[in-house]
């Protein structure tokens, strides 16, 4: 996951299945009974929050575009979420398989279709409109 500048406990993304550089990806996430969200949401009937299935699938579709070499450097922000819809909830155990498509791109900003599976069961889809930034300056950061 070198290529995203995520990082734990904020990468969301454990393993990438299939790549098409600027076209499509499918990458996993296996939700652990441990990830930290699950101490506050919701004790005693854990259920991921559809915010980071959202992160989840921004993640995946993060590495199709950064994988094009012409974007090496660059960082995807979020955009805007549209047609956002949580259809069954996810679970600790659950592996969540995160399949994003890239409809768009044209000066930096870019169109992505998302879906979350478990297993063949849809449990959210969005769509995901990102703009592509120069990555901050080391010192710029400290």
């Amino acid at each position: 996951m070198e290529i995203i500048p995520h990082r734990h406990p904020f990468l969301l993304i454990d393993r990438v299945l299939e790549l098409e550089p600027g076209r499509r990806v499918v990458a996993v996430k296996n939700v652990s009974v441990n990830e930290p969200v699950f101490q506050g949401h919701y004790p005693g009937n854990p259920i991921f929050p559809g915010v980071l299935i959202l992160e989840a699938m921004a993640q995946a579709g993060a590495v199709a575009v950064l994988s094009q070499p012409e974007f090496a450097g660059k960082v995807p922000l979020f955009a805007g979420i549209d047609d956002a819809r949580f259809r069954r909830p996810v679970l600790p155990g659950d592996q969540l398989r995160l399949e994003v498509e890239l409809v768009a791109m044209r000066r930096g900003l870019g169109v992505g279709k998302g879906a979350a599976y478990v297993g063949d069961e849809l449990k959210a889809e969005a769509t995901l409109k990102f703009a592509l930034v120069d990555a901050p300056r080391e010192e710029a950061v400290r």
